[in-house]
This record gives C-alpha cells, structure tokens and sequence, in this order.
C-alpha cells in the first residue's frame, strides 16, 4: 500500500500571505486558492466580510511536496507556535544556505547552519509566522 503525507498549516487570517511568503522562499508553485467567500452562500450561516476573504484552502507545491493551507474560522480558538515543524532536505548546500536565509528574514535563528555528525549543512530556524523549519543537506549514506 502506498500512502503519501503532507503538512497541513492553519493559521488566523494570514494564510494568504504565509502561502506566497513560503513560494518565495522555497521556489514553490501556488497550485490553487479558495476563500471561504467562494464557496456559495448559506442565508443560514452568512459570512462577514473578513471572513469571504480568508483562505478556506489552499495548496503550494514545493519540489515533490505538497503543503496546504486554511484560515480558522472567524472567532475560533487559535494559537501560533510551532504545533507543526517542517523538515526541508535541499541536495546542495547552496541552495539550503538560500533556503535558511529567506526563512530567517523577519524571523528567528534557533540553531544556525552546521555541520553536524548526520550532515554537512543543518539548521534550525522559526520564521516570522512561527513556524519551525530544519534544514537539512543529506548526508553520506553508510555504505
């Protein structure tokens, strides 16, 4: 049986800006985005204006890896952190030094690129949404 998995990140009203924000920085491809002001309207349920223009779905895909994004609900229970880490496995040390940085920018450095005992290149590193990243350049595999 095959099974694939993707993160899926919830955030208050910022998703839009969070998914051009991670296309940017990871060179990703908006594949779709839908509001909640979308999708038809239920006269029992009517939406306010803030909440037609939050993301009720969205998908980036980024290399072979598919990331999808949504909006709370308006007035529902929300707390940011790092619920959710991201692991990101750039082949050259280059292009992870570009990843690092773009994701550094506004954000916070918690482990800084290294050589490491299972790497050449790792880091940790929250970006300005806080959100955790590892980057991680493959190492050498045991023969």
């Amino acid at each position: 049986m095959s099974i694939s998995l993707n993160p899926y990140f919830v955030f208050n009203g910022n998703a839009k800006d969070v998914v051009h924000f991670y296309e940017k920085a990871l060179g990703g491809k908006v594949m779709g985005i839908m509001t909640f002001g979308d999708m038809p309207e239920d006269p029992n349920y009517p939406l306010t204006d803030e909440m037609k223009g939050r993301i009720m779905h969205a998908h980036l895909k980024v290399g072979e890896a598919d990331l999808m994004f949504s909006d709370t609900y308006e007035g529902m229970p929300y707390q940011p952190g790092n619920m959710i880490q991201m692991a990101i496995h750039p082949k050259e040390e280059d292009r992870a030094r570009e990843i690092f940085a773009a994701l550094e920018d506004g954000g916070q450095v918690i482990m800084p690129l290294q050589k490491t005992d299972w790497s050449p290149l790792y880091g940790q590193v929250k970006d300005k949404f806080g959100v955790t990243f590892q980057v991680n350049v493959p190492g050498e595999q045991p023969q």
